[in-house]
């Protein structure tokens, strides 16, 4: 079985992450967006929100051995830095829409060159002081 790198299951699952947006009426405006240590997976507009996406991917291998949910390593602090980006863009790119902070779970399936098993997505997941809502 071919090994994949933290990174390429990452960025595949990212991939997977914008065409499931794309097709459910959303504009990707921006992808890893860097903010000092800050980053934000995907921005992402539909005509009432801007949204703030966190991708967490998980392969099938993987996601058996944790025993977890992709969504539960958006830990309170990676919502601050999530917050703390989003505010630095929204800076730089004043909007009237409404932000909001998504979290999206893909699952891939390692035995088969990364092919997309499961994508989960959780709307607005939590809010800008960092708050889980789910």
């Amino acid at each position: 079985m071919k090994t994949y790198t933290p990174q390429k299951v990452g960025k595949t699952g990212e991939k997977h992450a914008a065409r499931m947006l794309r097709r459910a009426g959303y504009r990707v405006l921006a992808r890893n967006k860097h903010f000092g240590k800050n980053e934000l997976d995907l921005v992402v507009k539909n005509k009432q929100y801007i949204v703030f996406v966190e991708v967490k991917t998980r392969t099938a291998e993987g996601a058996k051995t944790l025993g977890t949910r992709p969504a539960e390593a958006v830990d309170h602090s990676k919502r601050r830095h999530v917050a703390d980006a989003a505010i630095a863009y929204l800076g730089a790119n004043p909007t009237p829409l409404c932000p909001r902070f998504d979290v999206v779970e893909v699952y891939l399936d390692r035995a088969k060159r990364l092919k997309l098993l499961k994508i989960n997505h959780i709307i607005d997941a939590f809010s800008v002081n960092g708050k889980a809502r789910h």
